[in-house]
């Protein structure tokens, strides 16, 4: 199985395309105000009007509003919705669009139970869990935690880096793998080369 590789938090076009280009199967478009990651709606347009057919783009909201939400569905520029706040299962299917929610893992969470109360999601992105901070953080969860079968497909995030990748994902055997923070030249800003050698890495790993 090949792992699907999606790098979140773009604000420049053309490092989304790069990303495109160098292999990334889904772009992630930050719509969280706080977040250093943050775009408006009109440059989410124009970082979404460069991606090639067959990459995704996701829209990443965390607690938003639902006028916030239809919004960016109105505008036509995503294809999968993530939430990665408290945003209950009722909540997230409302907009009859596929989704991902995201899960902040931490000691005494049942992430089997996650899987069932949101079975409809497309998968679950399985973060590490700071206080206070909804995402982005760089930082990594206990990968122990993971339970061997989940029932739905999930995505590997939090802490990920060029260094670390491949070994994680020999180690988890995850669907996706998610990176944003591990993959910037400083908050908010990609770095193209380490883009392109953390798909290499991923690639790697799957050989």
């Amino acid at each position: 199985m090949r792992t699907r590789i999606k790098i979140c938090g773009f604000t420049c076009a053309e490092d989304a395309r790069h990303a495109a280009q160098s292999g990334a199967d889904a772009i992630g478009l930050v719509f969280y105000p706080p977040s250093p990651r943050y775009v408006s709606l009109d440059s989410a347009k124009k970082i979404a009007a460069v991606i090639p057919p067959f990459v995704s783009r996701v829209g990443l909201f965390v607690d938003a509003s639902v006028e916030v939400v239809r919004q960016v569905l109105h505008a036509g520029i995503v294809d999968v919705l993530q939430f990665h706040g408290n945003e209950p299962p009722d909540w997230c299917r409302q907009f009859d669009r596929p989704y991902i929610k995201a899960i902040r893992v931490q000691s005494g969470l049942n992430l089997l139970q996650c899987a069932t109360d949101y079975a409809d999601a497309q998968g679950l992105l399985l973060d590490a869990w700071v206080d206070g901070v909804p995402g982005g953080t760089g930082a990594r969860f206990d990968w122990q935690m993971i339970p061997q079968k989940m029932p739905l497909p999930w995505v590997l995030s939090g802490g990920l880096s060029v260094d670390n990748v491949a070994q994680a994902i020999r180690d988890t055997r995850p669907w996706a793998v998610d990176v944003s923070s591990g993959v910037e030249q400083q908050r908010g800003v990609k770095d193209r080369m380490k883009i392109t050698q953390f798909v290499k890495e991923v690639q790697r790993a799957d050989n």
